[in-house]
């Protein structure tokens, strides 16, 4: 992958508040402008106004409504004797004398009277290029060889013809703006109608005022805004990078640096740490330093707990690895068990769940004839229960050896075991004793898992005492219950913890006895040893990949009997 070039946050800063400044700038005189503009146009249209209030005083003082009205009929009927004579007389010639110097003074581009039909008008609107909706009385264009005589008739810009419709039709001047650019030049109208005694419109007074001023003005104002403007952004983007690099780009440059080190060096000197305490920002990038220097600190702290936890971890993990080794030499697992003897062959195994567990099994001679097995179970895992099956293995061997038998020396093993235990831990356990001679086997039950006898014909039996007892240890003077069965040669019986039918795959399902006795069922011509290895990995298979919860051992011992 291909380094991306980087930017540094001091030029993200300027160029992002360049870009600010260029759109607020433009923004502003966008406003200015329009605001500027507007207030010279308003400026023009009173000027304007004022000047045509002034012709309406210079016409009424020599030419009365009434006699304006005539005028305008005249011209309507282009009654040609009757205009010359209007033109030829002093009352017309003094009007246009004065309206012509009123508009050489004020820098007029024209001042001229017109009669308007409405009706003319809106069908020109309407797209009627045929009528010629005004009517002349009196023009003093600037240009004296485009004069419009008494009587003439014109069109008009298309664009004004709403705001002309509205004088005429309102009989009053109109509200809004008429600036034309056209054959005449950039101009500002004003329209003001003179009304006879019935409040009608006789004609109308327009002043056209030239607008080339507003257009210098408008180019002087932007170059003199955008100016300013400029020097404005320009002070204030030197005064705030320099403003953001002490407070901001310095001291996060500072934090950047500071992080790097101490990932690169992972260590933490009084120079860091006094670099980190020096930024007093007062906001989140102070905030930042502090955490960067407390991130350090307990990372460090960190380190050094890992490291003592790791080196804990190490000196347990070699103890329980000779805690395993102590636990399974502790177990007989030297086989063929009885390599002397043709009359028996058993296989034991256990496979804690942990390091060490809390199952196991025994077995030994107690004299030449009878063979003690024992399978049992302490409640929990890990080491306090593989030190409660220390203690438990040895009670029940050494009472099973003491010529007691099997419910007696469950009865002293409970009490021995139950005396102090505060830890309220319990052992199910089931013994045996088997006649290698007869087949004759005589048990007795703490709690335990039914062991299972394997008939030669297939049928897997499940022994049930006569009662069940409580598990050994959980408080003194249990009586246990001495029962029997007795085995033919050939018949196998498997002896297991609960950690067999309660296997749980992936899915929380158990393994469960139907399965172990389908598994058995098909066994029952294997070895000792193949029963136990076949058990293994048909409980394997159904767990899959999930965990071993419990430890899970087993026992097979063939009775052969007597050849």
């Amino acid at each position: 992958m291909k380094n991306q070039k980087k930017h540094s946050l001091a030029s993200r800063f300027i160029i992002g508040f360049f870009v600010i400044g260029v759109v607020l700038s433009a923004m502003a005189l966008t406003f200015s402008y329009s605001g500027f503009k507007r207030s010279m146009q308003q400026q023009y249209h009173d000027t304007a106004y004022l000047i045509a209030d002034t012709a309406d005083s210079f016409i009424s003082d020599y030419i009365p409504v009434d006699r304006m009205e005539e005028i305008v009929e005249a011209a309507k009927n282009g009654d040609e004797a009757a205009l010359k004579e209007i033109t030829e007389s002093e009352d017309y010639k003094t009007v246009y004398k004065d309206l012509n110097e009123l508009r050489e003074k004020m820098g007029l581009t024209d001042i001229y009277i017109t009669y308007y039909v409405p009706e003319e008008l809106r069908a020109y609107a309407n797209g009627d290029d045929s009528i010629k909706p005004l009517l002349y009385i009196f023009d003093t264009y600037y240009n004296a060889d485009e004069v419009y005589p008494i009587g003439t008739r014109s069109t008009m810009n298309k664009k004004n013809i709403e705001l002309f419709a509205e004088v005429v039709e309102k009989k009053t001047t109109q509200s809004k703006f008429i600036i034309s650019n056209g054959d005449f030049g950039y101009n500002i109208s004003a329209l003001k109608p003179i009304l006879n005694d019935s409040g009608d419109v006789v004609c109308v007074i327009a002043v056209e005022e030239p607008m080339r001023l507003i257009e210098s003005a408008t180019k002087e104002f932007v170059i003199r805004t955008v100016g300013e403007l400029l020097i404005a952004i320009l002070f204030i983007m030197v005064f705030f990078v320099l403003y953001l690099y002490k407070k901001v780009v310095e001291p996060v440059n500072l934090v950047a640096k500071e992080a790097a080190r101490f990932g690169a060096k992972n260590e933490r000197t009084e120079e860091s740490v006094w670099r980190l305490q020096s930024i007093k920002t007062k906001d989140e990038i102070q905030t930042l330093a502090e955490n960067i220097d407390k991130m350090e600190q307990d990372m460090l702290n960190y380190v050094t707990d890992i490291q003592k936890i790791t080196a804990e971890k190490e000196r347990i993990g070699a103890e329980l690895n000779v805690a395993t080794k102590i636990q399974a030499d502790m177990l007989p697992r030297i086989f063929p068990a009885f390599p002397e003897r043709d009359d028996v062959d058993l296989y034991a195994s256990m496979s804690p769940a942990k390091e060490v567990g809390g199952d196991f099994y025994d077995f030994f001679m107690i004299d030449d004839v009878h063979l003690a097995v024992v399978m049992a179970d302490v409640s929990g895992k890990g080491v306090p229960a593989a030190l409660f099956m220390v203690i438990a293995k040895t009670l029940i061997k050494n009472n099973m050896q003491s010529e007691k038998n099997v419910e007696e020396a469950l009865f002293d093993s409970n009490n021995e075991l139950a005396e102090n235990n505060e830890e309220m831990l319990f052992v199910t356990a089931w013994i045996g004793v088997i006649n290698l001679q007869t087949g004759q086997v005589v048990y007795s039950d703490a709690g335990h898992e039914f062991p299972l006898l394997m008939h030669q014909d297939g049928t897997v039996e499940e022994i049930h005492p006569t009662e069940k007892k409580m598990p050994l240890a959980t408080f003194e003077g249990i009586s246990y219950i001495r029962d029997e069965f007795t085995m033919k040669p050939g018949e196998r019986l498997f002896l297991y913890t609960d950690g067999v039918p309660e296997a749980t795959d992936a899915h929380n399902e158990l393994y469960g006895m139907d399965r172990l006795e389908e598994t058995l069922s098909g066994l029952v011509d294997k070895t000792p040893e193949e029963i136990l290895h076949k058990v293994r990995e048909n409980v394997d298979a159904f767990v899959g990949d999930a965990p071993q919860f419990d430890d899970l051992t087993m026992m097979a011992v063939h009775y052969i009997g007597q050849k």
